[in-house]
């Protein structure tokens, strides 16, 4: 599946609009790491990371849902919760090209 943050894909012609899809995901882990302010930071980015490839994945489920083969105009939202666990959003457009 492509996926792009433009509205077009160079050298493809969208065929159809299917919808607009997002990908949710939120840490479901432990962030305590002692007092290291470091290693504390340092978790928070890992976790984002994780997190955002399952928010990847949940967009791609749902955009198979509608027999599409690309999602275009992806938007990225990264929230930290009052408890400072990661939820991050991913919103696009589903589309058919012709390939």
């Amino acid at each position: 599946m492509i996926l792009t943050t433009t509205n077009t894909i160079e050298g493809f012609k969208i065929a159809d609009y299917l919808g607009i899809v997002t990908g949710v995901a939120i840490n479901d882990q432990t962030l305590a790491s002692g007092f290291s302010t470091s290693k504390y930071y340092k978790k928070i980015q890992e976790s984002i990371d994780t997190v955002k490839e399952r928010a990847f994945q949940n967009i791609q489920k749902n955009a198979k849902k509608l027999d599409a083969n690309a999602i275009v105009g992806i938007k990225v939202e990264i929230e930290l919760t009052t408890t400072n666990y990661p939820v991050v959003s991913v919103t696009g457009t589903a589309v058919k090209i012709l390939v």
